[in-house]
């Protein structure tokens, strides 16, 4: 049972991976919590809401239905889960838990944040990617029209519930959407988890236990650790943004329905090792093996018909724009990547036209 720490200068907590850990959740509920709300969707309640039933004996546990989905991650649904909470008899006692994937994880922790001024929350992700990132690190917020999470908060869990259980649940493009994160993960910091997702390509897609677990275990320490010694994304943080900032972009570009948040991030990191070769910063040789890995867990959803310009256009609203800058997270090896900012627009929109049009 692998237990990762987080310490934080104002909280501590610990992300503890373990088969089965779904049916413990109360195990984590504070001693002197009031009422718990569950907050998930409707799917990933039909496929697990029976291994919560019945955990809270002597508490009153509600469940709070989130639509899903990019498109609502939006205010107008914090301010509707919130209303629930009152009418169901929440107060500054309740903790909430998020039930769900990286939107869920981000929504729940949000309206946590802000309830009552910030109450707790139990983190229990059910996908990879928000296994993987999401759930671990207190990032929590939503979107607006203009871009990705630009509204939210800092507000770190009481604990990170990890099951590689209900990864098999999960469809197949949903959990290779999850490896894509595992990937970058490997490219910015562990050269061995990417060389394990390069040689046991089969055991992983076949979601065989053992690598399964060590993939997760990898990812989550990565997490762990960045978030520990950078909470608020003020210097080592930011590595975390690898592929994110083109990968922003073609999400808002295609209204958050055309694609999974890993894939555009897979998109993101095409092109970012692309300009990483067009800066100097990386040899061919490591580029090529990036790109070839990336394919090799696809397919990608086709974005050719994109336009790299209104693309770079989104990049000034993006939260890694400051002070007008653009900053890429760029790879200077594979395990290893600076972030840059005053590159030549030029060399973004090359980067991002090639990358576009590559085939996964």
């Amino acid at each position: 049972m692998p237990i990762f720490s987080v310490k934080t200068p104002q909280h501590a907590y610990q992300n503890v991976v373990e088969r089965g850990i779904v049916r413990r959740i109360s195990e984590f509920i504070p001693p002197r919590a009031g009422k718990v709300f569950v907050v998930t969707t409707e799917d990933v309640w039909r496929l697990h809401g029976e291994k919560l039933k019945g955990q809270f004996a002597g508490k009153s546990a509600e469940v709070l239905f989130f639509p899903g989905g990019e498109a609502n991650k939006r205010l107008s649904s914090i301010e509707g889960l919130a209303e629930q909470m009152m009418d169901r008899g929440g107060d500054r006692t309740s903790i909430v838990i998020g039930l769900g994937g990286g939107i869920t994880t981000d929504v729940s922790g949000f309206l946590a944040a802000i309830f009552m001024r910030g109450i707790g929350i139990l983190q229990v992700p059910t996908t990879l990617l928000a296994q993987v990132d999401a759930g671990t690190g207190g990032k929590t917020g939503v979107n607006l029209v203009s871009g990705k999470n630009l509204i939210g908060s800092f507000h770190q869990p009481i604990a990170v519930l990890t099951d590689p259980d209900v990864l098999s649940t999960l469809p197949a493009r949903e959990y290779r959407a999850g490896l894509f994160e595992v990937i970058k993960c490997g490219i910015i910091r562990d050269r061995s988890l990417f060389d394990l997702l390069d040689h046991q390509r089969d055991d992983i897609l076949a979601l065989k236990p053992g690598v399964t677990d060590q993939l997760i275990a990898g990812a989550v320490n990565i997490k762990a650790e960045v978030v520990t010694a950078d909470e608020r994304e003020g210097d080592l943080r930011r590595i975390l943004n690898f592929g994110h900032t083109i990968g922003h972009a073609i999400e808002a570009e295609t209204a958050y329905v055309r694609l999974l948040h890993g894939e555009a991030v897979a998109w993101g990191m095409l092109a970012a090792t692309r300009l990483a070769e067009l800066t100097g910063t990386l040899k061919g040789v490591d580029a090529d093996r990036i790109a070839r890995v990336i394919g090799s867990y696809g397919p990608l959803p086709a974005i050719g018909d994109l336009q790299p310009e209104r693309l770079l256009a989104r990049l000034s609203s993006d939260k890694k724009t400051l002070q007008g800058k653009i900053h890429f997270v760029l790879p200077t090896s594979i395990g290893a990547v600076k972030v840059m900012s005053g590159i030549d627009r030029a060399l973004i929109r090359q980067a991002t036209a090639e990358a576009l049009r590559k085939k996964s």
